[in-house]
């Protein structure tokens, strides 16, 4: 067991992808000389070089096309874009481009790209560079979504990634990277399922990414209370693992999503939609959900917090959907 940071897992995951395979390199704005806008890829640069780590122009649109072009031409890129803010001047290249090559070419081409990029608010970084946009990018067919929440899986989940052969795109809240967690040397982890953090039976929290720390606090206190909350980490958004969301409702028969994105046309939305077409029946209460705000994200510190999912919030949301 090691003990690393979330920010120190990611880079190993990086270093052990192009160790085990020449054809993977990154690239994207400030990942070499400076080392990662959040220091992510420090000291890769003088480890593989200037081929293998590339910094790029400021044009997100460019070098991820570039990346894409080198994904289908045999190479394994890892992409990264400093904020899921900036990710949609490259929109048309991964909406139009990297998620449609597989259809379009009647699967005689595929874009085996992975796209890196931090997510999240709560770093007074104001209205461009802290929503939450993962959701958007779930409702993209042809793409694969994972939201690591966890030290273990922001060590394992990379190099499973690159063995996809479709576009997968991989969304860090910023605020997990001072996380430390110990960490087995070959960590390896599930990019197709959920995973249940903590058992309970009367209601079931479901959430991913930076929400998982506040929906596992407020569980906790809920439990002092008498509430017995599961806490569902969703891991991935695309495509979600409906089982595992629908076995958790069948067990606890109440729900409450926790989503930092914000409520209309969220993820949110479709989540509750899939468990009453799937568990109505098993439903003690109308599911409800915790998101941000309906407000582009506030820069002073006090309405930004007041924007974003709170411990407070969902512990106050749960008590509604069980009566309290």
């Amino acid at each position: 067991m090691t003990a690393l940071t979330y920010r120190d897992a990611v880079r190993e995951a990086i270093r052990e992808a192009m160790m085990a395979d020449p054809r993977v390199f990154l690239m994207g704005e400030d990942v070499g000389r400076y080392g990662g806008c959040y220091a992510v890829s420090k000291g890769l640069l003088e480890e593989f070089g200037p081929d293998r780590i590339r910094d790029t122009p400021l044009s997100e649109s460019a070098f991820t096309g570039i990346g894409m072009g080198a994904a289908m031409g045999g190479m394994r890129p890892i992409v990264e874009i400093m904020t899921c803010n900036f990710s949609l001047l490259a929109l048309d290249q991964i909406m139009n481009n990297a998620a449609t090559i597989r259809h379009m070419s009647g699967g005689q081409f595929n874009v085996p790209v992975v796209i890196r990029m931090a997510t999240g608010g709560g770093r007074q970084l104001a209205a461009q560079h802290s929503h939450s946009l993962e959701g958007w990018y779930a409702h993209i067919p042809g793409l694969r979504i994972l939201a690591p929440a966890t030290v273990e899986d922001a060590r394992g989940m990379l190099g499973q990634a690159l063995q996809d052969p479709d576009p997968v795109l991989i969304f860090e809240n910023a605020l997990l990277y001072n996380d430390s967690a110990d960490v087995p040397a070959d960590q390896r982890c599930d990019i197709d399922r959920a995973a249940i953090r903590r058992e309970g039976a009367d209601i079931s929290l479901i959430t991913y990414g930076g929400s998982l720390g506040k929906s596992l606090e407020a569980a906790h206190l809920l439990d002092a209370e008498g509430i017995g909350a599961e806490v569902l980490d969703l891991r991935v958004l695309r495509p979600l693992d409906e089982g595992a969301i629908l076995s958790s409702v069948a067990k606890t028969r109440r729900a409450l999503i926790v989503d930092e994105g914000w409520r209309s046309g969220g993820i949110s939305a479709e989540i509750i939609a899939r468990i009453v077409d799937g568990g109505f029946w098993s439903l003690d209460a109308p599911p409800a959900r915790v998101c941000s705000e309906e407000v582009p994200i506030p820069y002073p510190a006090h309405l930004e917090e007041a924007a974003l999912p709170s411990v407070e919030k969902i512990i106050a949301a749960a008590r509604t959907v069980m009566g309290r």
